[in-house]
């Protein structure tokens, strides 16, 4: 048997980790060759590939971003895109694919199982942590590690100058790194975009924290709303899974909390740091257990499905599940983070 393999949608700290583990088990236990497709579903629709070998993934453990490229493209917004996938998976002689990414690659795959008789496997890449039949996605903790460590820093910054630092973090939909992060970091207030936010009430922590002579430090996910107001956007383009650019938002509200209290407001917007270089241990653990999975369900068959973690064990949950709607923020744990608020 001959297996493609692709990364889609944003890269990730683990992805590297995972396709190790499914070429190392692939080849050694079940005696298949591997084709890495180019730069997630470009790959298959064009027809770009690499040699994907035990050579090709050794090292690869602790690097970060994916030795296959990534983009998000969708093949169902391109003109015979499916005929096209069909037709080079047919001339590459490539009898499953297994997908690894998010919402929108593994919907991709769901459909192409489901609709089009293509098989699939899946595996849950994103450090927003918001696909719902998966307790945890490898990447998450590396963002908020490094989110965390990030907001350590700029404490004694804020403390120094006596100042608001507003940190913008990740998280479109699901404020999980913002809710991690924050708590994990002492924030002061975290606004994530399950709850829409009172300005008022967030000054009002602000000028708080200032009483109790310490600088107060807010984390904001860049999906978070206020109660009257709508999503700040980078720009009005679109994906072609049709995502907006965000971004914004921690600039915006800087700009709101030093004109209303007075006191000196800075943003720092951490980005694509919290997606880029190494991943954690536990990232490299979680990536490494979804690759060996992996390729036990495309030696099953079991096409359509999912590997996600429920507690330490993996299980596999069919793609459609895994995909039909986000894993977002409990509003009981986001009651417990505000105990520290202000």
């Amino acid at each position: 048997m001959r297996v493609g393999v692709l990364t889609g949608g944003g890269d990730c700290p683990g992805l590297n980790a995972v396709m190790r583990a499914v070429v190392r088990k692939g080849v050694q236990e079940y005696g298949y060759d591997f084709t890495g497709f180019r730069d997630g579903w470009r790959g298959p629709l064009e027809g770009e590939t690499v040699r994907l070998d035990i050579p090709a993934v050794r090292g690869t453990l602790p690097r970060g971003g994916t030795i296959l490229g990534s983009s998000r493209t969708n093949p169902f917004k391109e003109e015979d895109g499916v005929r096209r996938i069909k037709e080079n998976l047919a001339k590459h002689e490539v009898d499953a694919l297994i997908a690894i990414g998010g919402e929108d690659t593994l919907g991709v795959a769901a459909r192409l199982t489901d609709a089009y008789g293509i098989p699939c496997v899946g595996v849950p890449k994103t450090i927003d942590n918001d696909l719902s039949a998966t307790d945890y996605t490898f990447g998450f903790n590396t963002a908020v590690t490094v989110a965390t460590e990030a907001i350590d820093r700029l404490h004694t910054t804020a403390e120094s100058h006596m100042r608001v630092l507003v940190v913008e973090v990740m998280g479109r939909h699901a404020g999980w790194i913002a809710l991690h992060s924050g708590l994990a970091g002492g924030a002061n207030c975290i606004l994530i975009p399950e709850q829409r936010f009172d300005l008022d009430q967030v000054c009002a922590w602000v000028t708080s924290r200032f009483k109790a002579s310490y600088a107060p430090i807010v984390v904001v996910a860049e999906g978070a709303m206020p109660k009257d107001g709508e999503m700040v956007l980078k720009d009005e383009s679109t994906d072609s899974f049709g995502h907006v650019r965000l971004s914004g938002v921690g600039e915006w509200l800087a700009k709101q909390i030093e004109a209303r209290t007075g006191k000196e407001a800075r943003t720092t917007v951490l980005g694509h740091i919290q997606r880029g270089g190494t991943p954690t241990p536990f990232d490299r653990w979680l990536a490494t257990r979804f690759g060996l999975h992996a390729i036990d369900a495309v030696r099953d068959g079991e096409w359509g499905t999912m590997v996600a973690l429920r507690g330490t064990d993996i299980v596999r949950v069919p793609l459609a599940k895994a995909t039909e709607k986000l894993k977002t923020v409990d509003p009981a744990l986001y009651e417990e983070a505000g105990v520290f608020f202000g």
